[in-house]
């Protein structure tokens, strides 16, 4: 096609350029000015990927810009583009509109625009923004990147609080998801998306106080999912029902929900082969890692919250932490579940520290002991430091011997009289004696042969009293432990 008239000499040497694919630079200047001999109209771009030229044989056509200032819309949207876009350096004074267009590669890098519009975009190649300033909603609904998506140190504010800096929702992204050192200001969105290459976010901001840094639920990550290095989480960052089919990291990171009353990271729901929960310093506001499967769990004492919901978590491997942490991990969630206890005590049982897994069933039960009524509480108390609720029974014994060492010195100072004839009353033992008073049974005939008198009497109805409480305390506390959960 014949070159249009009216075309100024920036866009002149555009479409002189475009069938071979020849880069036209315009300047270096960030970002470009209102120059004349910069202005190129959005019009003539949209004409050119659009078909308006015919491409040259033995050359790919592509628009390739540097440092123009680009007026008016670059409307793509519902196109189907067979050209490369390249613009770097540009200014777009409106934000240009891909919605529902099928494109070959997109890369508006280094670039500055009010936003930016790829709702239902369909790339066989990828979507780089990365270096862009954008003031203004990114939206990507629906969108399917076959050759990934770049937004590498790209800066992008939205101020109205009904709006995202990146909203999308069902997005597609092959290849991978590169946001490395970019900064967002409004919160990011991606509910529904599938990031099949993996999804790297190290060392980017992502700032919403008191509301949603990040929503990502039912989210779907093939490969690694990097919140780490220096990413910084200002509001809640949720993940949950998200799935990660590799790890999930925060290693050196901040999560802070700028609101100690909300979520810093809920992550409920989620799968996970690996969580590395390690940021560079304590998370603030609360933390749900509730109802998760994960296979592996890497953290630290020192950077857990002050709420931690561990409710159904289920895991194979805790790494990070000893015995008396694990124990503070599990007693943060402000109200009293049994299934965190049960599954850390399962997981060491599973790794052979049997003694471990019965010291957290101690703290289980000590911990559901402030839940109860004071009757209740008084027992529990009762089972505590007699039996250690089944777990320990060889305090009963220990009881039981020294009860058995005081009435056997009581006795011997103090013989009981005899209630029977000679002839039937067998040889006073003061141990035998002690013993047969313990025992709730009379074994060895001593008991109904003998009475004690005076103070040694009240001795008699302690040992009596106190041999039925420590066998009904054994009794309840070893059906505990046998009986099945």
């Amino acid at each position: 096609m014949a070159e249009p008239p009216g075309l100024n000499d920036a866009e002149r040497r555009l479409w002189t350029a475009f069938p071979t694919g020849t880069a036209v630079v315009l300047g270096d200047e960030r970002p470009a000015g209102p120059h004349p001999d910069r202005m190129v109209r959005a019009e003539v771009i949209c004409r050119l990927l659009l078909g308006a030229v015919e491409t040259r044989p033995g050359f790919v056509a592509a628009v390739r810009l540097h440092g123009a200032y680009i007026i008016g819309r670059l409307d793509i949207s519902g196109g189907s583009v067979a050209h490369e876009l390249r613009l770097e350096n540009c200014r777009l004074v409106e934000a240009p509109d891909f919605s529902n267009a099928q494109t070959r590669q997109l890369r508006l890098s280094d670039c500055t625009m009010p936003g930016f519009d790829g709702g239902g975009l369909r790339a066989d190649g990828y979507l780089s923004l990365s270096g862009s300033v954008i003031d203004g909603e990114v939206r990507m609904p629906r969108a399917q990147l076959a050759g990934g998506l770049r937004m590498n140190g790209t800066k992008v504010t939205v101020t109205d609080p009904a709006r995202w800096a990146l909203f999308s929702g069902g997005l597609v992204v092959d290849v991978g998801a590169f946001i490395r050192n970019a900064e967002f200001t409004g919160g990011v969105r991606l509910v529904g998306a599938r990031m099949n290459g993996g999804l790297f976010m190290d060392g980017t901001t992502l700032r919403n106080p008191g509301r949603l840094a990040l929503d990502a639920e039912n989210m779907v990550v093939e490969d690694a999912a990097e919140f780490s290095n220096g990413f910084r989480g200002e509001g809640t960052v949720r993940l949950r029902n998200a799935r990660f089919d590799g790890i999930l990291s925060f290693s050196k990171a901040t999560l802070d929900s700028c609101d100690p009353g909300r979520m810093a990271l809920h992550a409920s729901h989620i799968q996970a082969d690996e969580l590395i929960l390690w940021p560079q310093e304590k998370i603030k506001g609360r933390v749900s890692l509730s109802y998760s499967r994960i296979a592996v769990i890497m953290d630290h004492p020192d950077i857990w919250p002050d709420e931690l919901w561990l409710n159904g978590l289920t895991y194979e491997t805790l790494r990070g932490g000893m015995f008396q942490d694990r124990l503070r991990w599990v007693a943060r969630d402000e109200q009293f579940h049994l299934q965190p206890y049960e599954q850390l005590a399962n997981w060491y049982h599973g790794i052979g520290h049997d003694d471990l897994a019965r010291k957290v069933q101690l703290a289980k039960l000590r911990a559901r002991r402030r839940r109860l009524n004071p009757v209740a509480r008084g027992w529990n108390h009762l089972l505590d430091w007699t039996v250690g609720y089944g777990y320990r029974p060889w305090l009963a014994f220990m009881w039981f011997a020294v009860l058995l060492a005081i009435g056997t010195t009581v006795f011997t100072l103090e013989r009981p009289a005899s209630i029977k004839p000679p002839e039937e009353r067998p040889l006073f033992h003061a141990l035998v004696y002690s013993l047969d008073l313990l025992i709730p049974i009379d074994t060895f005939g001593q008991q109904s042969s003998f009475d004690p008198h005076g103070w040694s009497r009240w001795v008699a109805y302690s040992l009596v009293a106190t041999g039925w409480v420590l066998a009904t305390a054994l009794i309840a506390g070893v059906t505990r432990v046998l009986r099945p959960n």
